[in-house]
């Protein structure tokens, strides 16, 4: 009997064969392991960068001294919560919370309100000098602080709003309001204009399809302004410490400043008391944080 012997490639032939293939082209806009790696450490170095100043913080807070930020080395062997009670049950902690509380969220949702109608109608509607109004808006982002405050103190005394909360809220608006119609505006211009002329043939009026419509379809751009409002009328100091007259609402940022005085600096107090303001920011930056990237993003091109 015979046997048929299947021809195989020799090994050496194998390895010419495998060295001849050329190496794998690389993707177009794929990155090499090089260039990954040191995207990814110049990244972490910038997370902790960031992270350093909230992370010294929180430590300093735990001192139960008030020159503990001299000697922070000291701080690891006797560290406390102290302060955190101290804060909350022996300063006006829940007043400086309520009244930035109340005067944060109406300062957003007044503030978002002007800005959307604003940012729509420049947006969708073709009005006498309707370009000049957004250049207007924007000239006002550019007086300072200090500028301004003479002159809306005068207003406000003239309206019996300095020490009142609507009074502060409307300060902030006049600051919130320009930079968030400038966003939304961009936002409402990437919506489809059929969308509008779709809610009229069905019977909607301006302000149905507005609210009915446009606003549901803007909810990230809303967000972004809602956030920027938010922490713009949470942190402000010049404006509050001014307006604000009784020492029951005085909001955080200002609140703050009793620690420190010409003669006596608790600023472990204060680091504490930073430590638990953050709280309701995050919060805030919690509920709106899946809608921010979208919203801002989604104003710098147009389809």
């Amino acid at each position: 009997m015979s046997t048929t012997a299947v021809p195989t490639t020799a090994p050496a032939e194998q390895v010419a064969e495998s060295a001849a293939k050329p190496p794998r082209a690389r993707r177009r806009g794929e990155r090499s392991r090089t260039a990954s790696a040191a995207s990814h450490g110049i990244l972490t170095v910038a997370s902790l960068i960031a992270l350093f100043p909230v992370a010294w913080l929180v430590y300093l807070s735990l001192g139960p001294d008030k020159d503990d930020y001299l000697h922070p080395g000291r701080i690891w062997s006797k560290m406390t919560f102290d302060n955190y009670a101290f804060v909350l049950q022996h300063t006006n902690f829940f007043e400086w919370l309520k009244s930035s509380l109340i005067v944060s969220l109406g300062t957003t949702v007044i503030g978002v309100l002007v800005a959307a109608t604003t940012g729509y109608a420049v947006s969708r509607m073709r009005f006498p000098g309707y370009r000049k109004l957004m250049w207007v808006l924007l000239v006002t982002q550019m007086f300072p602080i200090a500028v301004l405050i003479v002159p809306m103190y005068q207003i406000l005394s003239d309206l019996q709003l300095v020490d009142s909360y609507l009074g502060l809220v409307l300060v902030y608006c006049s600051t919130a309001v320009p930079y968030c119609a400038w966003l939304l505006k961009g936002y409402f211009d990437t919506i489809p204009f059929e969308i509008d002329e779709a809610g009229r043939v069905d019977g909607l009026s301006p302000f149905g399809t507005f609210f009915r419509l446009i606003l549901p379809l803007a909810r990230p751009g809303l967000a972004v302004a809602g956030f920027y409002s938010f922490i713009t009328a949470f942190g402000e100091v010049a404006f509050a410490s001014t307006f604000m007259l009784s020492d029951t609402k005085y909001t955080f940022a200002v609140g703050l400043q009793s620690f420190v005085s010409e003669h006596d600096a608790q600023r472990h107090l204060m680091a504490a008391t930073a430590v638990l303001v953050a709280i309701p920011v995050s919060a805030f930056f919690y509920l709106v944080q899946k809608n921010l990237v979208a919203g801002l993003t989604a104003g710098g091109t147009k389809g």
